[in-house]
């Protein structure tokens, strides 16, 4: 039996990290705009952008001025919009065509008119992406899905459906969060690490993918729900409890996410760690 590599000394500077932000790092609120960040998250991921030489990134279906706003002063480098736009380590800033005005009105104003009929339905205008929030009405969830397929039939070419927790959303046809992972760790800091990705949503899926397909650390937030993630954690609360013991001892944090429930085994997953640091310090 082979013996599985130590990873006592094994450093940020061997990873590359991406995060989900509603549902993983925050708990997911009746609306968008009630959440809040505390100064003490602001500042771990502060502390762990600076420790990873700047490979941490924000992932989320949230615009990246939203996102801005919500951790601010702190500026990450982000994709918003499921991989619509996205700002590099350096502040450059890109974004994939938008979807035609008309097109975004239309939706708009059915959607619109959808959340008037409906006490309980929330639009949010992401203003490339729409979404129809139904945590104030669950019990609508048959009549939503059906009247946003109704609406994304009119707008097929221009934005695509895409559920979620309690939200269905219009977002720019084309565009995954995979798209910006792999945008991502095509450039420096994040280029030759090992990617971690931790998302709760079905929104997440086709980054997980990513993940494991590049032998990766994929994992989903959520106690038992289906997932193309190879590891879970149950909650926000955990996913904070982690990123504290990331920041205080990385090695022990890595081999504590290897070790998580999933279809990939702890002694694969601490080999990718290891060999991913080694290649690292071979390149340095």
């Amino acid at each position: 039996m082979a013996t599985v590599p130590r990873t006592d000394n094994l450093a940020l500077s061997a990873i590359a990290l991406f995060l989900d932000i509603d549902g993983t790092l925050l708990e997911i609120a009746a609306a968008p705009r009630s959440v809040s960040v505390s100064g003490e998250l602001r500042e771990r991921l502060r502390a762990l952008f600076l420790a990873a030489g700047g490979a941490l990134a924000l992932v989320s279906g949230r615009a990246i001025a939203d996102i801005d706003g919500l951790f601010a002063p702190l500026t990450l480098p982000a994709a918003g919009l499921h991989g619509f736009e996205r700002r590099t380590v350096s502040g450059a800033y890109c974004r994939r065509s938008p979807p035609s005005p008309a097109a975004l009105e239309a939706a708009r104003e059915a959607m619109l008119h959808l959340a008037r009929r409906h006490p309980g339905l929330f639009v949010e205008d992401k203003q490339f992406a729409l979404a129809l929030h139904y945590r104030g009405a669950p019990q609508l969830e048959d009549t939503v899905l059906e009247a946003m397929k109704g609406i994304a039939a009119n707008v097929v070419e221009d934005l695509e459906l895409q559920r979620g927790k309690m939200v269905v959303e219009l977002r720019p046809a084309g565009t995954t969060k995979a798209e910006a992972l792999a945008a991502f760790l095509a450039e420096a800091p994040f280029a030759g690490r090992l990617p971690i990705f931790i998302g709760d949503d079905l929104t997440d899926e086709p980054a997980f993918e990513l993940v494991n397909s590049l032998q990766g650390i994929s994992v989903v937030v959520s106690p038992a729900r289906p997932s193309a993630a190879r590891k879970r954690l149950p909650d926000v609360t955990a996913v904070q409890a982690w990123l504290a013991q990331l920041q205080a001892d990385p090695a022990a944090a890595l081999q504590r996410l290897a070790a998580l429930e999933g279809a990939s085994s702890a002694r694969d997953d601490s080999s990718r760690v290891v060999s991913a640091a080694a290649r690292l310090r071979s390149s340095a």
